[in-house]
């Protein structure tokens, strides 16, 4: 049986008239990776805000690692990790600092940050950098960085939102092999990106169009569903198909 550790029933968020999400309905998996694609505008950023706690829906329902998104978003945070393209660590403080930092916000213990920070320093091959400033560093250094203090707790769930924009196709690749070791032990990744390719990677994909989800499923399935040879082809027909009104 899969473990079910997002869940989402009719999850709608309106701003006065304008409905930014409408009605989304979808269920993600222990140790999958779900892609989370459309769009500029089409909801997906004020999606991942109401899975992340930290938006409250205007209708629906919905439950992250177990957890109310309306009753228990204090319990929600501890349980989920989140990183932005936008960079989420402080560039003035070296990356020891950082790792230490973080693990302190994510509650853990001192023996647990100097064993985690040790194991962290030696997956990213950083040991000699350790008293660099962040700030100083590659931007694809700080992006594998950001995400491995992301998930420096454990969380049962990792939201990334736009996590490889701007970084080269290696270090993209690279990332994703982070994202791959990641999901083998079980944590849960929810990504949104722009790239069509890195949807390949992912076990299934959501896409919206205008606040609406208009397929869920493996990229294989989907490219099989609108007879497309790549995510760019089945992105343009769902698109093409919203302004048709189909």
């Amino acid at each position: 049986m899969k473990e079910t550790v997002i869940k989402t029933d009719k999850l709608t968020k309106r701003f006065g008239d304008f409905v930014a999400t409408n009605e989304i309905s979808l269920e993600v998996y222990k140790g999958e990776i779900f892609g989370f694609l459309g769009a500029n505008g089409a909801g997906k950023t004020t999606a991942m805000r109401m899975l992340c706690g930290l938006s409250i829906p205007s209708s629906g329902q919905a439950t992250i690692a177990g957890f109310d998104v309306y009753k228990q978003t204090e319990h929600i945070k501890k349980h989920i990790g989140y990183m932005s393209q936008k960079f989420s660590l402080y560039e003035d403080l070296t990356v020891l600092e950082n790792i230490r930092f973080f693990g302190g916000i994510y509650g853990l213990s001192n023996a647990d940050i100097k064993t985690k920070s040790e194991a962290l320093l030696n997956e990213l091959g950083l040991q000699d950098e350790a008293k660099t400033l962040v700030g100083s560093l590659p931007l694809g250094w700080k992006q594998k960085l950001s995400f491995s203090v992301a998930i420096l707790h454990d969380p049962k769930i990792v939201f990334l939102d736009e996590p490889t924009g701007g970084v080269d196709p290696v270090t993209r690749r690279q990332f994703w092999d982070l994202i791959y070791n990641a999901a083998d032990r079980g944590i849960t990744i929810f990504v949104t990106t722009h790239y069509m390719d890195e949807a390949e990677y992912c076990n299934r994909i959501s896409i919206m169009v205008d606040g609406r989800i208009q397929a869920l499923d493996s990229p294989a399935n989907l490219k099989k569903q609108f007879n497309a040879s790549s995510m760019d082809e089945v992105f343009f027909e769902l698109a093409r198909g919203a302004k048709r009104g189909e």
